[in-house]
Protein backbone atom coordinates (compact mmCIF):
# COMPACT_ATOMS: atom_id res chain seq x y z
CA UNK A 1 0.00 0.00 0.00
CA UNK A 2 2.77 2.20 0.63
CA UNK A 3 4.23 1.64 -3.09
CA UNK A 4 0.90 2.53 -4.50
CA UNK A 5 0.38 5.63 -2.29
CA UNK A 6 4.20 6.87 -3.54
CA UNK A 7 3.37 5.93 -7.28
CA UNK A 8 0.07 8.23 -6.58
CA UNK A 9 1.99 10.60 -5.22
CA UNK A 10 4.15 10.85 -8.13
CA UNK A 11 1.68 10.85 -10.57
CA UNK A 12 0.00 13.48 -8.78
CA UNK A 13 3.23 15.87 -8.80
CA UNK A 14 3.68 15.12 -12.50
CA UNK A 15 0.22 16.77 -12.86
CA UNK A 16 0.85 19.86 -10.75
CA UNK A 17 4.23 20.19 -12.90
CA UNK A 18 1.99 19.89 -16.17
CA UNK A 19 -0.49 21.91 -14.88
CA UNK A 20 2.18 24.56 -13.93
CA UNK A 21 3.78 24.89 -17.23
CA UNK A 22 0.29 25.13 -19.10
CA UNK A 23 -0.23 28.02 -16.44
CA UNK A 24 3.22 29.54 -17.42
CA UNK A 25 3.39 29.16 -21.14
CA UNK A 26 -0.46 30.14 -22.53
CA UNK A 27 0.73 30.17 -25.87
CA UNK A 28 1.51 26.38 -26.10
CA UNK A 29 0.85 26.09 -29.86
CA UNK A 30 1.93 22.17 -30.21
CA UNK A 31 1.65 19.11 -27.90
CA UNK A 32 3.60 15.84 -28.87
CA UNK A 33 4.50 12.59 -26.56
CA UNK A 34 7.75 11.89 -26.94
CA UNK A 35 9.95 8.63 -26.14
CA UNK A 36 12.66 9.02 -23.24
CA UNK A 37 15.19 7.96 -25.33
CA UNK A 38 14.41 10.90 -27.86
CA UNK A 39 14.92 13.83 -25.01
CA UNK A 40 18.75 14.52 -25.53
CA UNK A 41 18.40 14.57 -29.44
CA UNK A 42 15.26 17.02 -28.86
CA UNK A 43 17.52 18.84 -26.69
CA UNK A 44 20.66 18.74 -29.22
CA UNK A 45 18.23 20.22 -32.05
CA UNK A 46 17.30 22.96 -30.29
CA UNK A 47 20.48 23.79 -29.05
CA UNK A 48 20.26 23.38 -25.30
CA UNK A 49 23.31 21.57 -23.41
CA UNK A 50 22.98 18.14 -22.46
CA UNK A 51 22.22 18.97 -18.69
CA UNK A 52 18.83 19.96 -17.57
CA UNK A 53 18.28 23.15 -18.87
CA UNK A 54 15.73 24.95 -16.83
CA UNK A 55 13.95 26.96 -19.94
CA UNK A 56 13.76 23.30 -21.65
CA UNK A 57 12.51 21.18 -18.80
CA UNK A 58 10.36 22.76 -16.40
CA UNK A 59 10.40 21.02 -13.36
CA UNK A 60 9.27 22.48 -10.07
CA UNK A 61 12.82 22.95 -8.52
CA UNK A 62 11.21 22.42 -4.95
CA UNK A 63 9.30 19.33 -6.09
CA UNK A 64 12.25 17.67 -7.33
CA UNK A 65 14.82 18.68 -4.84
CA UNK A 66 12.24 17.40 -2.26
CA UNK A 67 12.34 13.88 -3.61
CA UNK A 68 16.03 12.46 -4.49
CA UNK A 69 14.07 9.10 -5.27
CA UNK A 70 13.76 10.41 -8.98
CA UNK A 71 16.08 9.19 -11.22
CA UNK A 72 17.01 10.97 -14.50
CA UNK A 73 14.61 9.73 -16.48
CA UNK A 74 11.95 10.37 -14.41
CA UNK A 75 13.04 13.63 -14.67
CA UNK A 76 12.92 14.23 -17.97
CA UNK A 77 9.36 13.78 -18.14
CA UNK A 78 8.73 17.61 -20.00
CA UNK A 79 10.38 19.64 -22.35
CA UNK A 80 8.70 22.86 -23.25
CA UNK A 81 10.62 25.22 -25.86
CA UNK A 82 9.12 27.87 -28.15
CA UNK A 83 5.36 27.12 -27.34
CA UNK A 84 5.96 23.31 -27.86
CA UNK A 85 5.35 20.91 -25.08
CA UNK A 86 6.17 17.20 -24.99
CA UNK A 87 5.08 14.77 -22.67
CA UNK A 88 7.15 11.25 -22.35
CA UNK A 89 5.54 8.43 -23.32
CA UNK A 90 6.41 6.72 -20.36
CA UNK A 91 4.60 8.95 -18.02
CA UNK A 92 1.45 9.24 -20.13
CA UNK A 93 -0.26 6.55 -17.88
CA UNK A 94 0.17 7.94 -14.22
CA UNK A 95 -0.08 11.24 -15.40
CA UNK A 96 -3.70 10.74 -17.18
CA UNK A 97 -4.82 8.54 -13.86
CA UNK A 98 -3.60 11.62 -11.59
CA UNK A 99 -5.51 13.81 -14.39
CA UNK A 100 -8.65 11.79 -13.88
CA UNK A 101 -8.75 11.53 -11.00
CA UNK A 102 -8.28 15.36 -9.65
CA UNK A 103 -10.86 16.27 -12.37
CA UNK A 104 -13.58 14.25 -10.69
CA UNK A 105 -12.92 14.83 -7.42
CA UNK A 106 -12.85 18.58 -7.85
CA UNK A 107 -16.31 18.34 -10.65
CA UNK A 108 -18.04 16.41 -7.32
CA UNK A 109 -16.95 18.80 -5.09
CA UNK A 110 -18.02 21.31 -7.49
CA UNK A 111 -22.09 19.67 -8.00
CA UNK A 112 -22.01 19.74 -4.44
CA UNK A 113 -21.33 23.22 -3.52
CA UNK A 114 -23.84 23.80 -6.15
CA UNK A 115 -26.28 22.23 -4.61
CA UNK A 116 -25.74 23.52 -1.11
CA UNK A 117 -26.04 27.43 -2.40
CA UNK A 118 -28.96 26.42 -3.94
CA UNK A 119 -30.61 25.19 -0.55
CA UNK A 120 -28.91 27.84 1.49
CA UNK A 121 -28.75 30.70 -0.94
CA UNK A 122 -25.90 32.04 -1.99
CA UNK A 123 -23.38 33.84 0.27
CA UNK A 124 -20.11 35.30 0.03
CA UNK A 125 -17.88 32.43 0.86
CA UNK A 126 -19.51 29.48 -0.79
CA UNK A 127 -19.49 31.83 -3.80
CA UNK A 128 -15.47 32.53 -3.20
CA UNK A 129 -14.92 28.28 -2.88
CA UNK A 130 -17.21 27.97 -5.91
CA UNK A 131 -15.11 30.29 -8.29
CA UNK A 132 -11.88 28.47 -6.59
CA UNK A 133 -12.93 24.90 -8.07
CA UNK A 134 -14.55 26.48 -11.31
CA UNK A 135 -10.49 26.93 -11.72
CA UNK A 136 -9.46 24.11 -10.54
CA UNK A 137 -12.00 22.25 -12.71
CA UNK A 138 -10.57 24.57 -15.69
CA UNK A 139 -6.94 24.01 -14.74
CA UNK A 140 -7.61 19.87 -14.30
CA UNK A 141 -9.61 19.13 -17.37
CA UNK A 142 -7.36 21.13 -19.41
CA UNK A 143 -4.70 18.55 -18.65
CA UNK A 144 -6.98 15.43 -19.12
CA UNK A 145 -8.01 16.38 -22.47
CA UNK A 146 -4.46 17.37 -23.38
CA UNK A 147 -4.32 13.39 -22.50
CA UNK A 148 -7.16 12.21 -23.54
CA UNK A 149 -8.77 14.15 -25.99
CA UNK A 150 -12.22 12.89 -26.68
CA UNK A 151 -13.01 12.85 -22.52
CA UNK A 152 -16.60 14.32 -23.22
CA UNK A 153 -17.18 15.01 -19.63
CA UNK A 154 -14.40 17.43 -19.51
CA UNK A 155 -15.51 19.10 -22.47
CA UNK A 156 -19.07 19.46 -21.41
CA UNK A 157 -17.93 20.97 -18.18
CA UNK A 158 -15.62 23.69 -20.06
CA UNK A 159 -18.76 24.39 -21.68
CA UNK A 160 -20.78 24.77 -18.96
CA UNK A 161 -18.00 26.96 -17.23
CA UNK A 162 -17.72 28.94 -20.16
CA UNK A 163 -21.21 29.38 -21.22
CA UNK A 164 -21.74 30.37 -18.00
CA UNK A 165 -18.90 33.22 -17.29
CA UNK A 166 -19.35 34.60 -21.14
CA UNK A 167 -15.67 36.36 -21.08
CA UNK A 168 -14.54 36.80 -24.32
CA UNK A 169 -11.05 35.96 -22.65
CA UNK A 170 -12.39 32.49 -21.72
CA UNK A 171 -13.80 31.79 -24.99
CA UNK A 172 -9.71 32.72 -26.40
CA UNK A 173 -8.58 30.02 -23.94
CA UNK A 174 -11.23 27.26 -25.39
CA UNK A 175 -10.23 28.36 -28.84
CA UNK A 176 -6.08 27.55 -28.01
CA UNK A 177 -7.09 24.91 -25.93
CA UNK A 178 -9.06 23.19 -28.68
CA UNK A 179 -6.71 24.21 -31.36
CA UNK A 180 -4.15 22.78 -29.18
CA UNK A 181 -5.45 18.93 -28.97
CA UNK A 182 -6.13 19.31 -32.46
CA UNK A 183 -2.07 19.79 -33.30
CA UNK A 184 -1.86 16.27 -31.72
CA UNK A 185 -5.24 15.06 -32.27
CA UNK A 186 -6.39 16.07 -35.71
CA UNK A 187 -9.61 14.10 -35.92
CA UNK A 188 -10.45 14.58 -32.47
CA UNK A 189 -14.55 15.24 -33.24
CA UNK A 190 -14.66 16.17 -29.76
CA UNK A 191 -12.26 18.80 -30.45
CA UNK A 192 -13.68 20.40 -33.48
CA UNK A 193 -17.28 20.13 -31.64
CA UNK A 194 -16.16 22.42 -28.93
CA UNK A 195 -14.61 25.11 -30.85
CA UNK A 196 -17.96 25.96 -33.14
CA UNK A 197 -20.10 25.43 -29.57
CA UNK A 198 -18.24 27.59 -27.82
Amino acid sequence: MSEESNSYGKATDLLHQLEDILESDALIDELGFIHPSQFSLLNEESGISANLSDEAIHQSADRIASSDEYSQQEILCFWNRDHKLGISTHVLLPLYKAAKHAFFTAFKQYKMCGNQSDKVGICLPALASHDHLENILLRHSKSLLLLSCDFITAWNCRKLLVSKKKQISMFVDELRLSELVLSCSPKSEQAWSHRYAG
